[in-house]
């Protein structure tokens, strides 16, 4: 996706007079090129992509959008951001405030033609409401890595251990169509279920609860995916936290909308888990933004006031941790509305038993 004329938009209705973005992923969300080196400049009538003479033929057959500008030589970023500066009359050069170092701010405040002043907000915005291709795309990511859940289930077994069964995760979603992976595949197994992001180790599967999360990258978006299954015949305690973290889980997709504060939706599954007695053992948030990074604003979390955009995406992953015991997350992404969300995950929520 390109998203050139909503960042150009943006820029009219904004304090900067240009819009300079250098991150990977606000380049590939302006663009839809994806290069690990590069620059873009907004104004408000034109928009340019600045790249090296390693992606500089791809580039031009592919962004359509931008003009299309080598840099190499004498010819270095900022001769030719200045080149724009004077072209277009800009005098203040909005910035990624959380994306640039302390360098390059540096550097570029210095050798710029232009006041740079923060604006990190009004790509954030942009990004934190996904249009209709955005949410397509994620949902074929989705199912990507859903698949390939799928096709791992035969296989475990105390006999494989869990580092063996994430790289057979991954492939799986490499062969069945993703990019790559969202993320370090998180796989683990008996009393290390109760690590929220614990790592996967090269020993064999544990009996008890396995927890899996994973995702998959499609067209420079991301899934994210977390299904609990138990190795062995559940206890009833077992059962008694896993349909907790389910009720949570069915509670803040209920109060999951736009127009509606990130803290009430994790509210409304915070406390389904302190009513059943485990709330210390709930730490993290219900859910965070996604996209074109895995963790995006605005997040469902306890001391979040930002209201939920239309379009949002979010996930839904409360989790309850026994330390040394047990533990057992649930996640599903949500796509919200004013009259509620959609639910884009397609696995069934009930314990797998195998």
């Amino acid at each position: 996706m390109k998203h050139i004329e909503k960042l150009k938009n943006a820029v009219k209705s904004s304090e900067v007079d240009a819009l300079f973005l250098l991150s990977e992923p606000n380049r590939l969300y302006a663009t839809g090129f994806r290069s690990s080196d590069g620059a873009v400049v907004v104004t408000a009538d034109q928009a340019y992509f600045f790249t090296d003479s390693r992606y500089i033929e791809a580039a031009r057959a592919q962004v359509s959008d931008a003009e299309v500008l080598m840099v190499g030589g004498t010819k270095k970023y900022a001769n030719l951001i200045n080149e724009v500066i004077s072209s277009h009359g800009v005098k203040t050069l909005g910035f990624e405030e959380n994306a640039l170092t302390y360098g390059e701010y540096a550097s570029f405040g210095e050798k710029l033609n232009a006041e740079l002043k923060p604006a990190q907000k009004l790509v954030s915005d942009l990004r934190a409401s996904k249009d209709t291709d955005e949410v397509e795309t994620m949902i074929k990511a989705q199912r990507i890595a859903e698949a390939a859940f799928l096709q791992i289930l035969p296989i475990i077994s105390t006999d494989i251990t869990e580092k063996e069964l994430a790289a057979e995760l991954v492939y799986r979603m490499v062969r069945g169509g993703a990019e790559k992976e969202s993320f370090d595949t998180i796989v683990v197994s008996g009393e290390k279920s109760s690590m929220p992001h614990g790592v996967p180790e090269d020993r064999k599967i544990k009996n008890g609860f396995l927890t899996i999360d994973f995702g998959a990258i499609y067209g420079g978006y991301c899934s994210d995916t977390t299904r609990t299954v138990c190795v062995g015949q559940p206890t009833d305690e077992m059962r008694k936290v896993y349909d907790t973290v389910l009720r949570a889980q069915l509670s803040g997709i209920a109060a999951a909308r736009a127009g509606v504060s990130g803290a009430s939706i994790d509210k409304a599954a915070r406390d389904v888990i302190a009513a059943a007695g485990y709330g210390e053992f709930f730490g993290h948030s219900f859910g965070h933004s996604l996209g074109i990074e895995i963790h995006e604003a605005p997040n469902a979390a306890p001391n979040s006031s930002v209201i939920m955009p239309r379009g949002a995406v979010i996930s839904a992953e409360p989790g309850i941790y026994l330390p040394g015991r047990f533990g057992v997350r649930i996640e599903d992404v949500l796509v919200l509305d004013e009259n509620g969300c959609k639910d884009i995950t397609n696995l069934t929520k009930e314990l797998i038993i195998l």
